[in-house]
């Protein structure tokens, strides 16, 4: 148990400070950051928080200014476990329950990110069932996105889901492979169970192979009947959110992602980190699924040439992006950081440009400061490129998403700021 334990260290928060009380244990993070950015423009799409793909959303508002302003953030997530209770035969069963808020509220409304049940067995491997997160976002997020300060711009960007539900996950025992430890699991989530016709389904599958200085993680996964995004934040529910009966209506959703991740500890100081993911998308219609007068309300389409109900047509989809980045540490309690994000061009049979045609290329650099064990400071800047000004890129859940910088008003944009983060 203690080499899964090892192992799977790679695979949950990190925590330092753990509170133990009764059968439970409280750990968890809470940050603030502070910053300053150039070409921010909050309010400058005419249909404000408008989907992205509905192309009604594509107009800017006329005249409205942007420039550099300042920005903040805060998040707190608590995760309440309880302690392994051993049910004999070398049976093991624990829980954990956790929610996320950024600025004070609920960061995905609706959405718990961790309400589950575990049973673990060093010959057998575990089962988790209930809410949890995927790991081609938590993996994403951390430790191949946040050690490097791209964690937003990699981890929620792309074709795959972050948040499951209704799920079960199996993970098998440690099995020792040419001298190192590899550790794989499957996924399965059924979605929303209010979906009456277009019936949610998601696999994943992942594979952890650690040997000496390396680290490498590979993810696939594919979904089916979810809402068509490039959110790879957003949680996997259904096709539709509202009545459960919508499937008679729009079309059947499918997109799912390829993607390899690796840490080489280069030495003592140095870590060297990569991720390569490939995205498709089937593409989805655009349906009026109901109205509320005076408007038609839509479905979530994706990759459309239109919305004239009769004649448009959703086009499939398919891109790949990359993340680069370093981590030395050259004190005790000093590090540095830099990271990459290259999100490319999609291939695509859509006549309409949707944002297949453009790129974003954002660069991060970092330092930070362990004050005592669980209690850091931070400070970053950074700066994001275009191809070119227009539509963002597919991989983008939005034209202004990670940087604050519309790509439809500034092909390009900078910032810097601090933080503190203390990790219990």
């Amino acid at each position: 148990m203690k080499l899964i334990a090892t192992v799977l260290t790679g695979l949950l928060p990190l925590t330092a400070l753990a509170v133990d009380f009764g059968p439970f244990t409280l750990t968890g993070f809470a940050k603030i950051e502070a910053s300053r950015a150039s070409n921010q423009c909050s309010n400058c799409q005419l249909n404000a928080n408008e989907d992205r793909h509905r192309p009604w959303a594509d107009a800017l508002s006329p005249g409205v200014p942007y420039g550099t302003s300042g920005g903040h953030l805060t998040l707190f997530q608590p995760y309440l476990g309880t302690k392994e209770f051993d049910l004999g035969g070398g049976f093991k069963v624990k829980g954990l329950l956790s929610q996320r808020w950024r600025d004070g509220k609920q960061d995905i409304a609706g959405v718990v990110y961790e309400k589950n049940a575990t049973v673990l067995h060093e010959d057998y491997g575990l089962v988790q069932v209930g809410a949890f997160p995927t790991r081609s976002w938590s993996l994403a997020d951390y430790p191949y996105g946040t050690n490097l300060g791209i964690s937003d711009a990699w981890a929620s960007s792309g074709a795959g889901y972050g948040l499951l539900t209704q799920a079960v996950r199996y993970g098998s025992p440690l099995l020792d492979v040419s001298g190192g430890d590899l550790y794989l699991e499957a996924t399965y989530d059924a979605g929303d169970s209010k979906a009456k016709v277009r019936t949610p389904a998601l696999f994943e599958l992942h594979a952890k192979y650690v040997k000496g200085p390396w680290m490498v993680d590979a993810v696939a996964q594919s979904a089916k009947n979810g809402q068509a995004m490039a959110w790879g934040h957003g949680p996997f529910i259904g096709v539709t959110t509202t009545d459960p009966f919508e499937g008679n209506r729009v079309q059947g959703n499918q997109q799912s992602i390829v993607m390899l991740m690796a840490r080489y500890q280069l030495n003592a100081k140095t870590d060297l980190y990569a991720g390569v993911r490939h995205n498709r998308w089937s593409g989805n219609k655009a349906v009026v699924t109901g109205y509320v007068a005076p408007n038609a309300l839509w479905n979530s389409m994706f990759n459309v040439d239109g919305v004239d109900a009769a004649t448009n047509k959703a086009y499939s989809a398919s891109s790949t992006d990359i993340s680069l980045g370093a981590v030395f540490r050259f004190a005790p309690k000093w590090n540095v950081n830099t990271g990459m994000v290259y999100l490319g061009k999609a291939s695509t049979q859509n006549p309409v440009d949707r944002g297949q045609s453009n790129t974003m290329l954002l660069n991060t650099v970092g330092v930070g400061y362990e004050i005592q064990p669980g209690f850091s400071v931070y400070g970053f800047t950074g700066m994001v490129n275009f191809g070119k000004k227009g539509l963002a890129p597919l991989s983008m859940p939005g034209h202004a998403a990670f940087t604050g910088v519309d790509s439809r008003v500034a092909k390009s944009g900078n910032w810097m700021g601090a933080g503190l983060v203390y990790t219990f």
